[in-house]
C-alpha cells in the first residue's frame, strides 16, 4: 500500500500548493496527487493554477515523493501530444518519479477552449482510447504519426524520453473505462469504494496499482471540520453523471445547494478522532485499492498533514483487505 497526499488546486495558489507538497514529503506520504482544472468546482475556492508548472516546481523542491495527476483529460483541452512531452519532461526532471493519470474529462475545464465537449461517454471513451495509443506511440520515440476517427498526429517526435515511460493510470467511473484501463494503461483510478470497478479492471486483465481518493476534513473539532468541506467540497457528493457536465463554477453551486452538514458526516471523516478515518478508509482498502489519497477539506493543511504523520500512517498502513 501506499498513501498520497491529494494538492487542492482548487483552494490554493501554485506557491502554497509547492510547500505543502515538500511538508507532505517531510511528514512521510508516498506520492503527491494534483487535479489538472482550468476552473474550481466553486467560485469560493478562488484558485487553479497551471498543474504541470506546479508539478516542475514541486519535483525542483523534492527527493523521494511521487508526483501524479489525478486527472489529465488529454483529449480536448490539450492534444494527447502535449501531454506525452509534458509527461516525458516530467519522469525526467522528477528522476522516474512521476505517475500521469489520466481521463475523459469534465465539461467544467474542456469546454474553455471553444471545441465543444462531447455529450456522448461513448464519444468520450473512444477519443481517449485514441489520445492514450498516441501517447504510447510517441513514447515508443522516432516520429510518429496517427489517424484516428477523433484525433490525428502528424509527423511528430518527442525528443527527450525517460528511459522508462511514466506509469500510465487511467481514471473509470464504470466498466467500459475499467477496461480501457487495463487495455492501455498501467493502473486505475477512481473517486470511490467501488469493488466492481477493481473487478472489472482485473477480469479484462489489468494487474498495476489502483488509485482512489478518500473524502476527508480535518479541523481540531468536527463542526468546523464539516463547515468548511460543506463551504468547499459540497461538490464531491453530486455524483460523477452530474460532475462531468456542467460548464461552470456557478452550476455547481446551484446542482449542491441542497447538500446538508449530514451529508458531509455521512462521506467524509471529520474532526480530531482517528477512529472516524479508518472507518472511512477501511471500504477503499476492502474494495482493492492500494493507493489511497487522503483529500482534506479541512481548514487548515498543515493540521492534517501532521495528524497523518502522528495518528494515521501507522493505522491505515497497518489496513489489509477483509476476507
Amino acid at each position: 500500500m501506499q498513501i498520497g497526499y491529494k494538492l487542492a488546486a482548487e483552494g490554493y495558489g501554485p506557491a502554497e500548493l509547492v510547500r505543502q507538497a515538500v511538508l507532505a514529503e517531510r511528514a512521510g506520504f508516498d506520492f503527491v496527487e494534483i487535479s489538472d482544472h482550468y476552473h474550481p468546482w466553486l467560485d469560493n475556492q478562488g484558485h487553479s493554477p497551471f498543474a504541470w508548472s506546479v508539478l516542475g516546481a514541486i519535483a525542483a523542491r523534492t527527493e523521494r515523493i511521487g508526483l501524479a495527476t489525478g486527472v489529465t483529460c488529454p483529449t480536448v483541452r490539450y492534444h494527447p501530444a502535449i501531454i506525452a512531452q509534458a509527461a516525458a519532461t516530467l519522469a525526467l526532471l522528477s528522476e522516474g518519479r512521476f505517475t500521469l493519470g489520466v481521463g475523459s474529462g469534465e465539461r467544467l475545464n474542456e469546454h474553455v477552449v471553444g471545441r465543444g465537449f462531447p455529450d456522448s461517454v461513448r464519444v468520450r471513451h473512444e477519443m481517449l482510447r485514441e489520445a492514450l495509443e498516441i501517447i504510447r506511440l510517441l513514447w515508443q520515440g522516432g516520429y510518429r504519426s496517427y489517424e484516428g476517427r477523433h484525433l490525428r498526429l502528424e509527423d511528430a517526435r518527442v525528443f527527450d524520453l525517460p528511459s522508462s515511460p511514466p506509469l500510465l493510470a487511467v481514471a473509470a467511473g464504470g466498466e467500459q473505462a475499467a477496461r480501457i484501463a487495463a487495455e492501455l494503461g498501467d493502473g486505475l483510478f477512481a473517486t470511490e469504494a467501488r469493488e466492481d470497478l477493481v473487478r472489472h479492471y482485473r477480469d479484462a486483465g489489468g494487474g498495476g496499482p489502483r488509485y482512489v481518493e478518500v473524502p476527508m476534513a480535518w479541523a481540531p473539532d468536527e463542526a468546523t471540520a464539516v463547515r468548511a468541506a460543506l463551504e468547499t467540497s459540497r461538490w464531491a457528493l453530486t455524483g460523477w453523471k452530474v460532475m462531468s457536465e456542467l460548464p461552470n463554477p456557478v452550476n455547481f453551486a446551484a446542482a449542491s445547494a441542497t447538500v446538508r452538514e449530514e451529508d458531509i458526516r455521512e462521506h467524509f471523516a471529520c474532526g480530531p478522532e482517528p477512529a472516524r478515518y479508518i472507518e472511512v478508509v477501511r471500504p477503499f482498502v476492502d474494495a482493492g485499492y492500494d493507493r489511497l489519497v487522503m483529500q482534506n477539506a479541512g481548514p487548515d493543511p498543515d493540521g492534517f498533514i501532521e495528524f497523518f504523520r502522528t495518528e494515521l500512517d501507522d493505522r491505515i498502513r497497518s489496513l489489509h483487505p477483509a476476507g
